[in-house]
């Protein structure tokens, strides 16, 4: 994963660690201090929360603790790797798109972010600028042409 990727999942687990745990722990101790709590709505909803967001925690920690942070000075451009931004050409209908590659926890379509698992990024992996490759999608056969790779 890339430096910045890495250092927002740091970000996001401080932020949940630091501020929404200590608010869901309040929450937890507020809805206690209002009595019976076999038939309290509000602390079953709570605990709820918690159970959420320590799932998301521990998840998080997974994720960081297995991360392996790619050195962008050693990328090439030569051919299609995980961080590359490749600009691509659709065969069928002329359609261009631009996709950066990037491991699974950066992945996001609104900008252009592709997981390196997904049937595209895998197609295209080890491809070169002309090349046209052949990639199984859901909704068939698609032929993508690679028109430029860079960072």
């Amino acid at each position: 994963m890339s430096e910045e990727g890495y250092n927002k999942l740091v970000a996001e687990l401080k932020y949940l660690e630091a501020v929404e745990r200590p608010k869901i722990i309040a929450a937890i101790a507020e809805a206690r201090d209002k009595g019976d709590l076999s038939e309290n709505a509000e602390y079953d909803a709570a605990k709820e929360a918690q159970g959420l967001l320590e799932g998301k925690i521990n998840k998080l920690k997974a994720v960081i603790a297995d991360a392996k942070i790619i050195d962008e000075s050693k990328l090439k451009t030569d051919s299609v790797q995980i961080l590359n931004k490749v600009e691509l050409k659709n065969m069928k209908n002329g359609a261009k798109m631009t996709y950066t590659i990037v491991s699974e926890s950066e992945a996001n379509l609104k900008e252009g972010k592709i997981s390196v698992n997904t049937p595209i990024a895998q197609g295209l992996l080890g491809k070169k600028v002309g090349d046209v490759a052949e990639i199984k999608v859901p909704q068939g056969m698609i032929s993508l042409q690679v028109l430029n790779i860079s960072f």
